[in-house]
């Protein structure tokens, strides 16, 4: 497998910028989805200071949107149609991780939108320089993590029986993001070979990325003070 000290690719490739239109148009969708989902969830939150930082992470999330869509103008696509495709797989996954309360949302927040940056930042070592260098602003963490560890941790302190049953949340949006992800691996075959280094459709190596996100994802519920 390519790895990052290896020559950048080229956006000359139509197969390489089919593949980096796809994975920006899956990105941007991804972002506006959130940013919806955020504002929706932010009156769950118990207090204003928590709904304000719920509100923050949304105006964060759109942000990333408009720089996703800039990007994709840029390139010469449609960010509407290059964004199409996702829709179904990334409304689906939210149509069936519906959180009950705020904290469920606060849990999806981190470890569902957490499995989707480990995804976008092992992806960008295969992109060309101004391809990556936006992916990884893009999944940059600018101190929302350490709002949503800090609150779902001080909840559960002060109510310890809610850990088991954010713990099977946790399970459950981990399942349903690689169900998606498989759905969408199988139809975008240019997308699916820029993940995989050039590789082509190698059953072991996206076994492989799939056993590193489970790994990452264990991690990320530990510091929630969870079980995977």
């Amino acid at each position: 497998m390519p790895t990052s000290s290896e020559p950048a690719r080229d956006l000359s490739d139509p197969q390489y910028r089919e593949a980096v239109i796809d994975l920006l148009g899956a990105m941007a969708y991804g972002e506006l989805e959130a940013f919806e989902r955020l504002a929706r969830d932010a009156p769950m939150a118990p207090d204003f200071y928590n709904r304000s930082a719920m509100a923050e992470m949304a105006v964060a999330e759109f942000g990333h949107y408009k720089m996703l869509r800039a990007r994709l103008e840029e390139l010469g696509a449609d960010p509407d149609v290059a964004m199409t495709p996702f829709v179904e797989a990334i409304d689906g996954f939210h149509a069936s991780t519906t959180p009950n309360d705020w904290l469920e949302s606060m849990v999806k927040a981190y470890v569902g939108d957490g499995i989707a940056t480990d995804f976008y930042r092992d992806v960008a070592k295969y992109l060309d320089p101004q391809t990556r260098d936006l992916v990884n602003a893009v999944c940059a963490d600018f101190g929302q993590s350490k709002f949503v560890v800090d609150a779902v941790r001080y909840c559960i302190a002060e109510d310890p029986k809610v850990a088991g049953r954010l713990a099977l949340w946790g399970r459950r949006l981990m399942g349903e993001a690689v169900a998606q992800s498989q759905r969408v691996a199988v139809q975008r075959e240019a997308l699916i070979d820029l993940v995989l280094g050039g590789l082509g459709p190698d059953l072991a190596a996206v076994t492989r990325m799939f056993a590193d996100l489970t790994e990452a994802h264990t991690a990320r519920m530990k510091s929630l003070g969870l079980e995977a």
